[in-house]
């Protein structure tokens, strides 16, 4: 998965890059606000792709007495901050710049130039988006949309796809202003349109953060992991009780468990310890993504 993530952040970086180059360009010559706005979002987002990049880098460091479950959750804080950056700045200087537009409106000269780049600019976002849309699929499987974006425990993929389809709806946003501003002589159409840019990410950026605060906080497993373990633990004949199957992610690919079991009171020592290490062994077997498992002998609740 990591490897598919890393795939879809490179590919939205180069292409980010690009756009941000051309969109400055085309607003330097045109003089255009909603082009601006455009390629200061392009910008931000090829910061956000170097900070992903940057997360999935530092979650690799192993494990170490001051960090002993690893660095896992390095990845959900970086796309935390990858929604503040869209927030506070695409979405603020976006807004900053439609409202200026909107005190002091001027006519776009040269348009052409403009529906050039943005024409370009939507079939390389298009394309980013796609290969997004693809990563996103394979993990998917046959849940829909909004319930894999709240399952999901790697936040990569859905970020850049959420920032894929800002962009492209920015994109569109940017053109109809141009072009409403050129065919009616309106001239605030252009910073309407900048404004619009910034909501857009300024919405993108809230559902970003409220879907990695959980996981940043320290989320639970799928349901069905966690009934699994459970179910397991219960198959132990030497178990007679599970109190409480508490599970959390530090890291998409590390989940840590904590078993509250009460024993058979007939069991020794021995018995119970050969217990515990086979029902830890057969959890980690079924589940990969479990690293660390306690096991705690509580009596019930």
């Amino acid at each position: 998965m990591a490897g598919g993530s890393k795939k879809v952040i490179y590919a939205a970086l180069i292409g980010n890059g690009l756009i941000a180059i051309s969109k400055f360009v085309g607003s330097a010559m045109t003089g255009s606000s909603a082009m601006m706005s455009e390629g200061i979002h392009s910008v931000v987002d090829t910061g956000n792709q170097l900070l992903l990049l940057l997360g999935l880098r530092r979650a690799k460091k192993p494990a170490d007495k001051n960090f002993p479950f690893g660095h896992g959750k390095e990845i959900y804080f970086w796309s935390f901050v990858v929604a503040i950056m869209i927030f506070a700045v695409g979405s603020g200087i976006s807004i900053y710049e439609g409202i200026h537009g909107l005190m002091d409106p001027h006519p776009v000269s040269r348009p052409m130039i403009n529906y050039i780049i943005l024409s370009l600019a939507i079939c390389f976002e298009g394309g980013a988006w796609y290969f997004a849309w693809k990563e996103f699929k394979k993990i998917k499987g046959d849940r829909g949309f909004l319930k894999e974006v709240r399952y999901s425990k790697d936040p990569t993929t859905f970020v850049v796809l959420f920032e894929d389809t800002a962009a492209l709806l920015g994109l569109v946003v940017a053109m109809v202003g141009i072009w409403l501003g050129q065919v009616t002589g309106i001239l605030i159409f252009d910073g309407i349109a900048s404004i619009l840019i910034g909501v857009i990410l300024g919405l993108t950026a809230t559902w970003l953060a409220y879907e990695t605060k959980g996981l940043l906080i320290g989320e639970s497993t799928e349901p069905q992991i966690v009934q699994g373990i459970t179910d397991m633990a219960k198959s132990y004949e030497e178990i007679t009780v599970v109190n409480e199957t508490l599970t959390m992610h530090m890291g998409p690919e590390y989940i840590l468990v904590n078993l509250s079991v009460d024993f058979d009171d007939s069991l020794n020592a021995d018995s119970i310890e050969k217990a515990t290490a086979k029902l830890a062994k057969e959890i980690k077997d079924t589940y990969p993504r479990v690293k660390r498992i306690f096991i705690e002998a509580e009596e019930p609740k």
